[in-house]
């Protein structure tokens, strides 16, 4: 079964929602830490899930992840769970949502998704591209297969982009589906590390609205 950390004493808040969390390109689960702990501290309990090959498709782990969300889809103790990535820990999520939704689930949260692709993968696909699949993957030709997969439909959507994001243009991380959406004074990797990140996405997870910019970031079609 997943390793899943429950908080004893957490708050009522959130007392059986579990958060899976999904980290990017070259990461790792361990890069996760902290923003598992402050939502954890939010009163949810959290997974981290990781991978390791960058030579296969992203969809490799896609289906791997989809069998880890029916794992815990069976888990007693959850009643509702949400799924948090950061980069492209978000299109492999995305990726297996289509492949396994859970019944139980609850809210999707992006940090910084190259969601219609990445200019630096743009940049690089035929050289990177040649031995590090996810990379030509990622571009932003119209044919890639991060334009061609399917956006989860009929989920509260919230997506978190960084102002200072070297990897990912504002425009790119919109996804093909209703979503709210705002940006943070941060770089790609440091929404990870911002309690600013960890508040917001606690408070899209409970209401599916970004705390105190519910009137100024309405839900994109």
């Amino acid at each position: 079964m997943p390793s899943v950390r429950f908080t004893p004493g957490s708050p009522p808040d959130h007392p059986r929602e579990c958060v899976a969390l999904v980290h990017g390109f070259m990461a790792n689960k361990y890069m996760l830490a902290v923003l598992s702990r402050r939502l954890q501290a939010h009163g949810y309990s959290t997974t981290a899930w990781g991978y390791w090959n960058m030579g296969c498709s992203l969809l490799v782990h896609a289906e791997r992840f989809a069998r880890e969300l029916e794992l815990l889809d069976r888990e007693a103790r959850i009643d509702t769970l949400h799924v948090v990535g950061h980069s492209m820990g978000c299109i492999i999520s995305r990726a297996a949502l289509d492949r396994y939704r859970p019944r139980k689930m609850g809210r999707f949260v992006m940090l910084a998704p190259p969601n219609r692709g990445s200019f630096v993968a743009t940049a690089t696909a035929r050289t990177l591209g040649r031995f590090l699949t996810p990379v030509a993957e990622l571009s932003t030709a119209e044919n890639s297969l991060v334009n061609s997969l399917p956006t989860p439909q009929g989920i509260d959507i919230g997506v978190i982009a960084a102002k200072h994001d070297a990897l990912v243009a504002e425009e790119s991380t919109r996804p093909d589906a209703p979503h709210a959406h705002i940006t943070l004074p941060t770089w790609h990797t440091g929404l990870l590390f911002s309690r600013e990140t960890a508040d917001l996405v606690a408070g899209f997870l409970a209401t599916g609205e970004f705390p105190a910019t519910a009137a100024t970031a309405p839900r994109n079609p």
